[in-house]
């Protein structure tokens, strides 16, 4: 094959890449990851999406356009590949965890070498598309077999260099368990934060940033300290870590007196009634919650004393468990923290399968 017959596959082999990259973008809610967390929060999405219009548009440029129109977007194209390129080596620097978000939400992994390789592959690959000229289509109505044979071999290297194909398998075939599912804290963190329950729980919750965030199971637990009726209280919410549009539950208890105050659950995606709204049409931050028992009562002194008072509010059964979603027990007087792990929250929001609470792995970020 000569030189010239290695230059003319890369439009429509860049071109792919461009359209793969601008699609998984555009179904993404997060709006985050890679360059664009180098941003402000509320440019995240914007950013994200104004990157997967330029990908399409160079797309479709170096598919249908020949000719100077065609070279231009192929040195657009090696342009955004080796800014991304560097741009990914400052965001793996400044934070090892934070994914690449090339690929939308299959881009689960932290910026690795991989990530950066093939963002520097797909630069060069763009500079021969800008000197073939574009021209992708006919390109490909003229391939011959050593064209298609070289072409295949580069997508396989870039194949090689993709994490995402791990993301996208599971996602397909299902054979990983949610409970060793490698899922990042951020993207859990940004599925609470785009939800009705944090929305109408933020009013109790102080900052931004979870106090302590731990795996049970098949959901991520996430502890915030915060205020209600002037009480210090501990929410916690809990994000299911499998799903396109994951659930998410919130449980609020005392911090003094660890009785599970109120509990909350996503009903308005579950088919049920939406949650209470004010005449603006956000949530309501109170008389959105539902108790768990009667009001709390002064926690007594150790010993018998908690059983009786437990009896004194009516506990009955310990827990209910709701289809599909956490248990939350009813409100407990007199919880002990055990080993040092927060049993008040977690008392408050569980998976009810017995298992022990485990941290976020430095991984799992």
């Amino acid at each position: 094959m000569t030189p010239a017959e290695l230059i003319q596959i890369q439009p429509p082999l860049v071109a792919l890449l461009l359209l793969l990259g601008a699609a998984a973008k555009a179904v993404d809610r997060t709006g985050g990851g890679g360059p664009v967390s180098l941003l402000p929060g509320a440019l995240h999405r914007p950013a994200s999406a104004a990157t997967a219009l330029l990908e399409a548009a160079l797309a479709v440029l170096l598919l249908s356009a020949a000719g100077p129109v065609g070279a231009a977007a192929g040195w657009a194209a090696a342009g955004l590949f080796a800014f991304s390129a560097v741009l990914l080596a400052v965001v793996r620097r400044r934070d090892p965890q934070m994914n690449c978000g090339c690929f939308g939400g299959l881009s689960t992994e932290p910026v690795g070498w991989r990530t950066i390789a093939r963002a520097a592959v797909l630069a060069v690959a763009a500079v021969g598309a800008a000197v073939a000229g574009g021209g992708g289509l006919q390109a490909l109505a003229g391939l011959t077999g050593a064209q298609a044979a070289v072409g295949a071999a580069e997508l396989a290297v870039l194949a090689v260099l993709s994490p995402e194909l791990r993301e996208a398998a599971v996602r397909v075939f299902g054979r990983e368990a949610c409970a060793v599912r490698r899922v990042p804290v951020r993207r859990s963190l940004a599925r609470l934060r785009r939800s009705e329950v944090w929305r109408a729980n933020r009013v109790v919750v102080d900052g931004t940033d979870p106090v302590d965030v731990w795996r049970h199971g098949c959901w991520r637990l996430m502890r915030f300290t915060g205020r209600r009726n002037g009480r210090p209280v501990d929410a916690v919410f809990a994000v299911e870590l499998r799903g396109r549009r994951p659930r998410v539950r919130a449980a609020v208890s005392d911090a003094e007196t660890r009785v599970t105050l109120a509990v909350l659950g996503e009903v308005a995606e579950e088919g049920g009634a939406p949650l209470p709204r004010t005449t603006g049409g956000a949530p309501q931050a109170t008389g959105t919650v539902v108790p768990t028992g009667p009001p709390a009562v002064p926690a007594p002194s150790e010993g018998a004393g908690d059983e009786g008072a437990e009896q004194e509010r009516g506990g009955g059964p310990e827990g209910a468990e709701e289809p599909g979603g956490p248990r939350v027990p009813r409100a407990r007087v007199g919880a002990h923290r055990a080993g040092g792990q927060a049993s008040g929250p977690s008392a408050g929001i569980s998976t009810g399968n017995g298992a022990g609470a485990s941290k976020a792995s430095s991984s799992d970020r």
